[in-house]
């Protein structure tokens, strides 16, 4: 039995987020979904790069889903890149200037803008390499443990 959803069980943003994560592999990023920069943010898609750069992409499945988005400025300060993935049927047109771009679907991705380099200082850059090495640690921990998942508040 897989610990892989089928795509029938995934949300629109999860079914990008995963097409994303595919993708970046082949750029040999590696990333981890859903990770928390800070209290009261939650990023879907965070990317670690083989130099270390690490990029934040937001996925969204509707224009209603962006509309409603009111926190995606305060990912900025998170990251070295910043990118929107959506759907071949998403309006481009309402997304900021000055931020990247990915389509997306269930099975892949393609990067058609890159978001401006804002490099992370180095405190920052070292708080978030941690974070990041944590969530993925307590993520393979969950999939060798079932229990694990359903206790713990992570």
């Amino acid at each position: 039995m897989s610990d892989v959803p089928d795509t029938d069980a995934l949300r629109p943003g999860q079914l990008l987020a995963r097409g994303v994560c595919r993708h970046l592999l082949s750029h040999d990023f590696v990333t981890v979904e859903e990770l928390v920069p800070t209290s009261g943010l939650r990023v879907d898609v965070m990317a670690l790069g083989p130099k270390g750069e690490i990029w934040v992409i937001e996925c969204k499945s509707s224009r209603a889903d962006f509309q409603s988005d009111s926190k995606w400025q305060g990912y900025l300060v998170w990251c070295d890149r910043f990118f929107w993935a959506v759907d071949a049927d998403f309006p481009t047109d309402l997304l900021p200037d000055g931020t990247g771009l990915i389509m997306a679907d269930a099975y892949g991705a393609e990067i058609l803008r890159m978001g401006p380099e804002e490099p992370l200082a180095g405190a920052r850059r070292k708080v978030m390499l941690q974070k990041f090495a944590r969530h993925a640690a307590l993520r393979h921990h969950a999939t060798r443990d079932p229990a694990f998942r359903l206790t713990s508040a992570w």
